[in-house]
């Protein structure tokens, strides 16, 4: 297992490469502006809670919201599928 502080440095270099390639697309693609402020802004949601569990000793259950039914663009599915079978 990895010690706290290089699973850290490892999740900080993800989230940059992250932030990397959506900014390449971004500038290859035209994009809203709007999306990739929602977009950037959910990202920095998903790593501070990372982060925020990784500190924690015990933490709490997180109460699950109701989201609409919506379907997945196809590329993500499939990414999705290739995490949790890694898993």
């Amino acid at each position: 297992m990895l010690p706290m502080d290089e699973a850290k440095e490892l999740l900080r270099d993800l989230f940059e490469e992250e932030a990397l390639v959506i900014g390449g697309l971004v500038a290859v693609h035209e994009v809203e502006d709007d999306l990739v402020w929602r977009l950037m802004k959910s990202l920095d949601a998903i790593r501070t809670k990372v982060f925020r569990r990784l500190d924690e000793t015990d933490p709490p259950d997180e109460p699950v919201a109701a989201r609409p039914h919506l379907e997945p663009h196809p590329a993500i599915e499939e990414f999705l599928l290739k995490l949790r079978r890694a898993a």
